[in-house]
């Protein structure tokens, strides 16, 4: 039986069990070792499904069945992962029609995301917090791609006129983060 893991990954840490850059520059890479999954999870034989950029917080799935692996993380199986993205300046409606025609960037067009805007979701505290500017307003938006490129939904909201202030991926699939605290995993059946 394979097992799933869900884990709530906060902001700085690696995708992966161990920080890569560290083990080849020695210990003189400067600032000392990043976080990574193993300061969160120690069950052995398990990985992540895709990943989740070190700024970017939320759902990261990890798992021993290496067919499911490839299919929550392979672009060719489509899976859906939605994201509440906190923009900077009050996004409008070109902007959102825009991101639902797709967008072109630079290694091409995306496909159509489904996206809308919403109210300030009730999330955890972020360490460090995002810079607050009294002259500069933010709004957020739920986006769900299918795709999964290199830093996708922050290129995206940048190229309709909105940077991502704040990512955090909140459902692949049918998995969503639910009630899982900040740094906590559960395993699911």
């Amino acid at each position: 039986m394979s097992r799933l893991i869900l884990f709530n990954k906060p902001y700085g840490v690696l995708s992966q069990f161990t920080d890569k850059s560290m083990a080849a520059n020695g210990a003189e890479g400067g600032g000392g070792p990043r976080a990574t999954l193993s300061d969160y999870i120690a069950i052995p034989g398990v990985y992540p499904a895709g990943r989740l950029d070190r700024d970017s917080e939320g759902l990261l799935i990890l798992t021993d069945d290496g067919a499911l692996q490839a299919r929550i993380s392979s672009p060719k199986h489509k899976m859906p992962k939605t994201y509440l993205a906190q923009v900077e300046g009050e996004v409008d409606a070109a902007a959102l029609a825009a991101l639902r025609r797709g967008v072109t960037l630079n290694d091409g067009p995306t496909r159509p995301a489904t996206v809308r805007r919403i109210d300030p979701p009730k999330l955890w505290d972020r360490d460090p917090p995002v810079r607050y500017r009294k002259s500069v307003p933010d709004s957020w938006i739920e986006l769900t791609i299918t795709e999964g490129r290199n830093r996708q939904v922050r290129r995206m909201t940048a190229a309709v006129g909105y940077p991502t202030l704040r990512l955090v991926r909140w459902r692949i699939g049918t998995w969503e983060i639910g009630e899982l605290g900040l740094g906590e995993w559960r395993e699911v059946g």
